[in-house]
């Protein structure tokens, strides 16, 4: 079975808007377009339902129940609790109010595992606990950028409490075993922490199946509203301290949220499993489970994406005037692809734009691995990516371009 692009593509009011007519979007890691579900939620939560919730009177009840909705049928399609799925401003907020539970329960002498693959979202935070007498390790990349569970293996003592890494990097776009690592974590007696923000634009995870004990991405990336979503585990969450209002304490949703959600966003959070539920309809026969329909499209969006991926990696794979980050074929990754050129990523970036392609230039706040690739931040890299409704003619057209600007 094969993607229907076109149908995908008519669920996004964006592919209709006449002022990005004739151009190729290929920075979808910092940003994918929204689906037509989310702008309708989040429209008429505006228009209808923009009042406190949960209190008694109609428009109050539907925007509580709009919210709750969100939360349950999210954690449906990622396969774990209700309880266990939380709502935040953004990812890298999540995170640090995370590392702030963390810090009020490790004791000096403890030690976290970071990575310099990692985006600083998941990096800083933790590492800033080395103020409060945390030892704070770090996992390096070799000198293609690949993370090697071997040398995790080595660093995982009685010491370590935690290990944070990335699902996929945002730079070189590799693929982690992210179950192997988790249960590796596990069996050593420490907690896991998974950045998936680079991972589930590419295809919702089945949080479950991985064994991630956190596992953070934004919706905003996976065609939804400007919100971070984050999942911790029942057992972890129980045991960290409360960081919301004293008296939400027994809440775990709110356990992790110190300041209000945006009710609206968090209600149009529902319009991405809309979404996701009117596309496995086109393409397969009904499903029950959530997390079963959450599977299907992953599988078959990646299988879409990495059609599109062979011919951009063989295209840059024969050049002689670039650097191509990361693994230096479509497998083993995801559809972002970064290269390094003589003149600066962001300077790339803008000679792309007379071709009608909107791709991204920088160091993606990815500035501890660029710097282990031997790369300068300020020079940073041009970064392609690309995620299910990209088409076949659309990767052609940058292919074009990408040979008459390098």
């Amino acid at each position: 079975m094969q993607l229907d692009v076109d149908f995908i593509r008519d669920q996004f009011p964006a592919f209709a808007e006449p002022s990005l007519q004739g151009q190729g979007f290929f920075e979808n890691a910092g940003g994918s377009y929204t689906c037509a579900p989310v702008i309708t939620r989040l429209e008429r939560y505006y228009r209808q339902r923009k009042v406190q919730p949960y209190y008694p009177f109609e428009a109050s009840r539907l925007a509580g129940e709009e919210m709750d909705e969100a939360r349950s049928r999210l954690a449906a399609v990622l396969n774990i609790e209700v309880d266990e799925l939380s709502f935040g401003p953004s990812t890298t907020q999540n995170t640090y109010v995370l590392a702030q539970a963390f810090g009020q329960t490790l004791k000096a002498g403890d030690a976290i595992i970071v990575t310099n693959q990692d985006h600083e979202a998941n990096s800083g935070p933790w590492r800033r606990l080395v103020e409060r007498g945390i030892e704070v390790l770090e996992w390096q990349v070799d000198e293609a950028g690949h993370l090697d569970p071997a040398v995790l293996a080595g660093m995982l003592d009685d010491k370590v409490r935690l290990v944070c890494f990335p699902h996929v990097s945002n730079l070189v776009g590799e693929i982690n075993p992210v179950a192997e690592i988790c249960a590796m974590v596990r069996a050593a007696g420490a907690y896991s922490c998974v950045d998936g923000v680079s991972a589930a634009p590419h295809g919702l995870p089945d949080i479950g199946a991985l064994g991630a004990d956190i596992y953070l991405f934004s919706a905003y990336k996976t065609f939804g509203p400007h919100q971070g979503i984050m999942a911790i585990n029942r057992k972890l969450a129980d045991a960290l301290p409360n960081q919301g209002h004293y008296f939400n304490e027994s809440a775990r949703y709110k356990r992790f949220t110190p300041a209000g959600p945006d009710h609206a966003q968090v209600a149009a959070c529902a319009g991405m499993v809309d979404y996701l539920d009117v596309v496995h309809g086109h393409h397969f026969p009904p499903e029950p489970d959530a997390a079963a329909r959450g599977r299907a499209m992953h599988h078959l969006t990646a299988a879409h994406e990495a059609a599109l991926l062979e011919p951009v990696m063989e295209y840059l794979r024969g050049r002689n005037d670039i650097r191509l980050l990361g693994p230096q074929s479509a497998k083993g990754r995801v559809a972002t692809v970064s290269l390094v050129a003589n003149r600066p990523g962001y300077e790339l970036a803008q000679a792309l734009v007379p071709e009608g392609i909107m791709a991204g230039g920088g160091d993606f706040y990815a500035v501890r691995l660029l710097k282990a690739l031997g790369v300068e931040p300020a020079h940073g890299a041009l970064r392609l990516s690309f995620v299910q409704y990209t088409s076949k003619a659309e990767v052609e057209k940058l292919i074009k371009a990408l040979d008459r600007i390098l």
